[in-house]
């Protein structure tokens, strides 16, 4: 009887939500493709559209009407549906229909090029590596990629059923384990126009195109395996897909190892081995920024999180900007990934790529709280990328709890607290340390903050604030970062 309670409850429950075509999908395992949701759900009616939602482990379904919906909900209630093995949960979305990107008014509306949005890009996303991740599936005729809103591309097949069956199989996949991971809708343009084959864009069909030595990176093979090691080490071998993976088209023949040539560090920018593989820029432009609060640093604490900062100057001519100039144009890209329309001082942050390849000190004037407009940080021992704890570094989002660390080892949550009263920056609501070997002569621990928005000015200020206590003739440079934890 209990059983039959609770899951005539939960079918109850299921129409709390006014029914709608729109199911939404939750507890999806870290691995799913639209292929498995349309596999396991379409015996309950037509599906006409799927959005992922990976992070989440979410996914909405769209039916083509009310009842193939109301099936899918009801039956979800009553008994267990696997999706790729896991058991997952469904309920009526508040949405009557999922918002494309293309075609509005035409639900069934397709095309033949497909736009790719890689979240959480840790690593290099080139023309070499999409082609190595969605040729397996259908010919790729040409590759555009962008970084607008983050990392996004255009690929082009050469048919409808090629792009949609790429859509299927891939929506939602990890190009490397637990990172870059793809969503994928329909491109509006139906053909891609490239006008020079390079890391950013590449036309398979006009082999002439070619400006760069088809040397190592051409080897063409399928992926989705480890990632090379972290971009910054030797060269890194991809794992070619398993001959019995369904993304792979049956004739396709398992290929040689690719390799991605090391990151060369900036004094061989001029190089030509490594100006052909650094084709974007590694200067980020921020705006948006409060001009009476933000500065040099504040920025630096920031954006130092994604990869090292060399240089920072705000525009004289455009308030509330600066341009940041960063180690490489990888850092630049986890940078737009992470930080743009987070809010910072009570302003919403746009980071995008900026056409500038350098930062140039010129037009130096005196910000509101009467420090420099330009400041130099390549020579700072605050850089996290360029020494030998550089593998240490876990790129995480903004988030409501800060991890910090080399803090002195005396440190109190009160201490804490009067330093974030005394810069005037939001306090934490809960304070953990943790358990420190004896020999340890710093402490590290975790604050959680009411949100993520909170924790990021917190951060803004505090980070590589420097401690100074009696025993110690030095001070403690205190560290902080956004912490993989939920909360506390």
């Amino acid at each position: 009887n209990t059983t039959t309670n609770r899951n005539s409850d939960s079918v109850e429950d299921s129409h709390r939500i006014p029914p709608s075509p729109v199911v939404h999908v939750r507890g999806l395992c870290d691995a799913v493709v639209e292929a498995d949701l349309v596999e396991a759900l379409e015996k309950f009616g037509k599906i006409c559209y799927v959005m992922m939602m990976p992070f989440k482990r979410q996914a909405l379904v769209e039916f083509d009407s009310m009842e193939s919906a109301e099936r899918c909900v009801t039956c979800g209630a009553r008994e267990a549906i696997y999706i790729a093995d896991q058991q997952a949960f469904f309920n009526f979305s508040t949405s009557q229909r999922i918002t494309r990107p293309t075609n509005a008014d035409d639900p069934s509306s397709r095309n033949k090029v497909l736009l790719l949005s890689i979240q959480n890009p840790l690593y290099p996303i080139t023309t070499d590596v999409l082609y190595t991740v969605c040729n397996p599936v259908g010919n790729v005729l040409r590759i555009v990629i962008f970084k607008r809103n983050g990392i996004q591309a255009m690929v082009e097949y050469p048919s409808v059923e090629d792009a949609q069956k790429a859509k299927l199989a891939l929506n939602g996949a990890d190009i490397y384990s637990g990172c870059c991971t793809l969503k994928i809708e329909y491109a509006r343009p139906n053909r891609l126009n490239v006008v020079r084959n390079d890391n950013t864009s590449w036309d398979y069909t006009k082999p002439f195109l070619l400006h760069r030595d088809r040397g190592k990176g051409r080897q063409r093979q399928a992926i989705l395996g480890e990632h090379p090691s972290n971009g910054y080490g030797p060269h890194c071998p991809l794992l070619p897909l398993p001959a019995n993976s369904r993304y792979r088209r049956s004739h396709e023949q398992a290929q040689e190892m690719i390799s991605y040539p090391p990151l060369l560090p900036k004094t061989f920018s001029s190089s030509t081995s490594s100006s052909s593989m650094l084709g974007s820029s590694s200067v980020a432009m921020v705006s948006g920024l409060n001009p009476t609060k933000t500065n040099c640093s504040h920025i630096f604490n920031l954006f130092c999180l994604y990869g090292n900062v060399e240089k920072v100057k705000f525009m004289k001519s455009v308030p509330g900007t600066a341009l940041v100039e960063m180690g490489d144009e990888y850092a630049v890209d986890r940078a737009v990934t992470h930080l743009n329309s987070i809010k910072v001082f009570g302003k919403k942050l746009n980071v995008c790529v900026s056409k500038q390849q350098a930062v140039i000190p010129s037009q130096m004037f005196e910000l509101a709280d009467g420090s420099s407009s330009y400041q130099d940080f390549s020579l700072t021992r605050n850089n996290r990328f360029n020494s030998t704890h550089s593998s240490r570094n876990i790129i995480q989002p903004p988030a409501a709890v800060l991890h910090f660390y080399n803090a002195p080892p005396t440190l109190s949550q009160h201490q804490l607290l009067k330093l974030c009263s005394e810069h005037d920056v939001p306090t934490f609501t809960k304070f953990k340390v943790f358990d420190a070997k004896t020999s340890s002569k710093t402490l590290s621990g975790l604050l959680e903050f009411s949100s993520k928005t909170e924790a990021v000015e917190a951060l803004t200020v505090l980070n590589h604030h420097q401690i100074r206590i009696p025993s110690s003739s030095s001070p403690f440079t205190l560290k902080l970062c956004f912490s993989t934890s939920s909360h506390l």
